[in-house]
């Protein structure tokens, strides 16, 4: 802690923090997009991560193939190049086609967001979806047979039984996933979206500045960082769990 407070207090008393002001807005505006970004692609992402994971546990093997071959390429190939190929080469694509220049989604399409917002979905959905899998597997069979002893259909067993408890199992693990999606956001910036890395970045620039920025943007992402893991840690404490 000592450590710590010198640090701040060095970097407080020695270090330039005049252009602060002028940028605040821009920087409130660049961690509003960084936050949209996370919360919007972690949505989307658990969304095709509970039908992947349920799929290799239940799911016939043309669909468990499929699943396990997403995950398979987007785990094992990088982030960047996963936002560049849909970004510089879809993206580039679509122009081409007069049909899609002309229908109601070429406002969206030749945004940069688009492309970034589906990059980060699909890692997520592909990292989570090998959690779920393993948390779906893990739910023991005893729970799920007792609920249709109670004669409970499938659909209402995996609604009240099967998908809660896969969640619980997954949440601490979810919690780092989430984390580590926070710090995958300033990848889109590569894409010309103005998140909070961005920002900084611009402010380097028109400043000159390189450890005033950068500290700031540290701080932020270790702020934002503790509101995640208060906030999962919160959740978990407020699901009952049982002892076996």
């Amino acid at each position: 802690m000592a450590i710590a407070a010198s640090i701040v207090f060095c970097a407080v008393w020695f270090l330039r923090w005049d252009w602060l002001p002028d940028y605040a807005g821009r920087l409130a505006h660049g961690v509003g997009v960084t936050l949209l970004m996370l919360f919007g692609t972690c949505l989307l992402g658990f969304v095709l991560a509970v039908p992947i994971g349920l799929v290799q546990v239940t799911g016939p093997w043309p669909l468990k193939l499929l699943a396990k071959g997403f995950c398979t390429i987007i785990r094992g190939t990088p982030l960047l190049l996963q936002l560049w190929l849909l970004y510089y080469g879809l993206g580039s694509l679509f122009p081409q086609f007069p049909a899609i220049r002309q229908s109601f989604l070429w406002p969206v399409l030749r945004e940069a967001w688009p492309y970034g917002v589906a990059a980060l979905t699909m890692s997520f959905a592909a990292y989570e979806g090998e959690v779920m899998r393993g948390a779906f597997a893990g739910v023991p069979k005893g729970e799920l047979e007792a609920a249709r002893a109670y004669g409970m259909s499938r659909w209402k067993v995996f609604r009240r039984i099967w998908l809660p408890r896969a969640v619980h199992r997954a949440l601490p693990t979810l919690n780092g996933e989430t984390v580590l999606q926070l710090k995958s956001t300033p990848l889109v910036a590569t894409i010309t979206v103005i998140d909070v890395y961005a920002v900084v970045s611009k402010i380097r620039q028109v400043t000159y500045l390189t450890y005033e920025p950068l500290l700031l943007l540290a701080l932020i992402y270790l702020c934002l960082t503790a509101l995640l893991v208060l906030a999962f840690r919160y959740f978990e404490n407020k699901i009952p769990t049982r002892s076996a």
